[in-house]
């Protein structure tokens, strides 16, 4: 920025300080739609800060390592004061791991 400016980097760092700009941070968020996400999470965080005795808990990631480029929420970007946030969530396009998903029985 300072070059197509043409000023010096220090006046771009003092102008982005003065107002509460920070381009190199970022943060991410999900939003669901989901009436129930709430007990759901909980019930979730619950097993983990609390498992049943005896029991093993385990946490699976659906996502494939390849970085998602198509998001289901716009980015929102940075203004004074509020880092550029990601959402979290993205499009599936039936790509990745290649794999449908192991079925699992459980019984307590």
């Amino acid at each position: 920025m300072a070059k197509y400016l043409k000023i010096s980097k220090d006046t771009v760092q003092r102008i982005w300080h003065k107002a509460g700009l920070k381009p190199h941070r970022l943060e991410r968020y999900m939003a669901s739609d989901d009436p129930d996400f709430e007990r759901k999470a909980a019930d979730i965080i619950g097993l983990y800060l609390s498992p049943p005795q005896h029991a093993a808990v385990f946490c699976v990631d659906e996502k494939s390592a390849i970085q998602a480029l198509d998001r289901l929420d716009p980015v929102l970007p940075m203004s004074p004061g509020r880092i550029e946030r990601h959402g979290f969530e993205y499009y599936r396009h039936a790509s990745g791991a290649g794999q449908s998903p192991p079925s699992y029985s459980f019984q307590t």
